[in-house]
């Protein structure tokens, strides 16, 4: 167990890099191909919604790059600005993708039912994990053993998030590109090929994280069962 936790954790790590660089990539190059529609993310996200049939959801433009996300407890839908604004590509590959979250929970998508249910405890791991590594594994504030357990716990739960995260993200990106095309927002050819390429690279990041946090717990579970020994 132990060494297939180190390869997981290394394929991760590999993943991850090659993930962020094909995202960056992508998305620099789609950010330049303006679509024949001219519609900015904003104005995408905002139609899909009314085409949906979904009125209580607002677009609203947030700072920072590829920050965007929808936040289901206010029923918000976040745009980078570059989205926000964007008449391109990749920015409407984007939108497309987070209003697909919007018509999951309008439509109770079990997948996204089951994450928000686990979000608390994953906030709460989340926050717990570092101060059990920096307290356990440096400052020796708490015992080996249970520094172990605890840490696996943590990871047990992250990494049941990250599951439950990957059907929620492949289906929002898969309900982007069907809308998209019925909806003639993007034309076929290169403009449907470039939202492809950008929501397939943002799935790998999904992917790795995935991977990171198994291996983490196989890491831990398998350090508690040497310690046993």
């Amino acid at each position: 167990m132990f060494t297939i936790a180190i390869f997981l954790i290394a394929i991760a790590l590999v993943l991850g890099l090659w993930a962020q660089y094909r995202v960056k990539s992508a998305f620099t190059e789609y950010s330049e191909v303006r679509i024949s529609t001219n519609m900015t993310g904003a104005e995408v996200a905002q139609q899909i919604l009314n085409a949906a049939g979904i009125r209580d959801v607002e677009v609203a433009e947030i700072d920072g790059i590829l920050g965007d996300h929808y936040d289901p407890s206010n029923k918000r839908l976040c745009l980078s600005s570059e989205v926000y604004n964007t008449p391109s590509v990749a920015a409407a590959g984007i939108a497309a993708h987070e209003t697909g979250h919007a018509i999951q929970h309008a439509r109770a998508y079990a997948p996204l039912q089951a994450r928000m249910a686990v979000v608390p405890i994953t906030q709460f791991t989340s926050q717990l994990l570092p101060i059990v590594l920096f307290g356990g594994f440096f400052l020796h504030l708490i015992p080996g053993q249970l520094a172990v357990q605890l840490a696996a716990l943590c990871y047990g739960a992250l990494t049941v998030f990250q599951l439950i995260t990957l059907p929620v993200e492949f289906d929002a990106s898969k309900r982007a590109k069907v809308i998209l095309g019925q909806m003639g927002i993007v034309q076929p050819g290169e403009e449907a090929l470039g939202v492809d390429r950008v929501l397939n690279a943002a799935a790998l990041t999904y992917v790795a994280a995935f991977v990171s946090s198994l291996g983490w717990l196989l890491y831990f579970l398998s350090l508690g069962n040497r310690r046993n020994d």
